[in-house]
């Protein structure tokens, strides 16, 4: 996977001011409690959409904690777009995209949905990252009849989130993931584990999806907490896990992690002890520059799983074409924004209609039981000869159950001695 050094610059500039947590997973301060999902976006919006055109807008985190992550989204998208328009676009006409930045806020990303529902008349949104930001506005959104795609969002509770059928997600639950990360920690050979986890429904769950892979696989937990990822300070939970002897660790965070891979280290428990696990959440090619600029090789050893943004399975062209249009730019997710897009355009070709119900009806058509294609415009050859279609997308085949993926399609890295991350292989997970 591609990274890019100086976007994780700035990020490791932004985790010096402020290591509070928020990712794809899920979002503290976005989603709140847990009583209270969706109250910001309860206010209905009147939807104001044309059915003979198609127009996508996205609701990304141009801003906020994490703007990080919204390159390669945004790219995906805007790589979509024009590879569907020069293809002829959507019932004879271009598909017109209308950006939005959802800030990693929910008070952002609901100004944001009132404006791309109420008056710039979308038919579907490509968003929001953070789970606990969707979980604010998807309500909002598919109760005004809009069709949403998030690329990101990999909580498991959001299977059939939303109203009608109109969310779903290109990215795969961590219910695939967290069995993943679990099976390669065994089969890298260890038995006794420390399990750490933040404290919000991202990472309790995925937690508990690592765990039970753990020790159906005979592996002994030896410790299994959560951590407050608003806290400055870790000393507590790093002594715990210490005093255990783990002769492995899984961290399931996101920028918080530096600090506590720092505190490890301090604490002599840093991955030059023993391996260190990680995740999607804080997965980035650039961890050894963010843990120690001086020396990016500290970061030698630790492992970990991500959605592939490169996978086997996924269409040939996408990632030297993304390289190509989005040079120096970050690929995670890209690959899943690019398909959010395209199946949205799939979905009105097939239908006959930018109508996000009609939309709706047409996805698992589009993506399952026809002639498999990987390209907007071969797909929409097939269509326009009366052929059913299975679009295998950028990201891998979709195959969607309800909501979801079927497929999800993992790189497991390591990151070397200069502290890069280095792929070592793909695992596809199936429900």
């Amino acid at each position: 996977m591609r990274t890019s050094r100086g976007l994780w610059r700035v990020l490791a500039l932004l985790l010096a001011f402020s290591l509070v947590a928020a990712a794809c997973g899920d979002d503290d301060d976005a989603s709140g409690d847990d009583d209270t999902d969706s109250e910001e976006g309860d206010d209905a919006v009147e939807a104001d959409f044309d059915t003979d055109s198609l127009t996508i807008g996205t609701l990304l985190p141009e801003t906020g904690q994490l703007a990080f992550l919204g390159p390669p989204m945004v790219e995906g998208v805007n790589m979509a777009i024009r590879d569907i328009n020069e293809a002829g676009g959507v019932l004879g006409s271009d598909v017109t995209l209308i950006t939005g930045d959802d800030g990693t806020d929910p008070d952002v990303a609901n100004q944001t949905v009132d404006r791309l529902v109420g008056s710039e008349g979308v038919n579907s949104i490509v968003g929001a990252a953070a789970s606990g930001i969707t979980r604010q506005v998807v309500d909002k959104i598919t109760g005004a009849g809009i069709l949403q795609c998030s690329p990101s969002n990999t909580a498991a509770d959001l299977s059939g989130a939303g109203q009608d059928g109109l969310y779903y997600r290109t990215a795969p639950s961590d219910d695939l993931q967290g069995p993943t990360l679990g099976e390669y920690v065994i089969d890298d050979g260890f038995s006794n584990i420390a399990v750490i986890v933040r404290a919000d429904e991202y990472g309790v769950g995925f937690g508990d999806s690592v765990v039970a892979a753990l020790e159906d696989g005979g592996a002994t937990v030896v410790y299994h907490e959560s951590y407050d990822p608003a806290a400055t300070n870790f000393d507590a939970e790093i002594q715990a896990i210490s005093a255990e002897s783990p002769d492995a660790i899984v961290l399931i965070s996101f920028e918080e992690g530096v600090q506590i891979i720092q505190a490890m280290i301090e604490a002599g428990i840093g991955p030059d002890a023993q391996p260190i696990y990680i995740a999607d959440g804080l997965a980035t090619g650039d961890l050894g520059e963010l843990i120690d600029p001086a020396d990016p090789g500290v970061a030698f050893g630790i492992r970990g799983s991500q959605p592939s943004a490169s996978p086997e399975n996924g269409a040939a062209f996408f990632p030297d074409a993304f390289a190509e249009f989005a040079p120096d730019v970050d690929a995670i997710y890209s690959a899943q924004a690019y398909d959010c897009a395209i199946t949205m355009a799939l979905a009105a070709q097939a239908a006959g209609s930018a109508d996000p119900a009609a939309m709706r009806d047409a996805l698992s058509d589009v993506t399952s039981g026809g002639t498999v294609c990987t390209t907007f415009a071969e797909c929409k050859e097939l269509l326009d000869d009366g052929e059913d279609i299975d679009y295998d997308g950028a990201s891998g085949p979709l195959d969607f159950d309800g909501s979801d993926p079927t497929v999800g399609t993992y790189d497991l890295f390591v990151y070397g001695e200069d502290g890069a991350q280095e792929v070592i292989r793909q695992v596809v997970a199936e429900l």
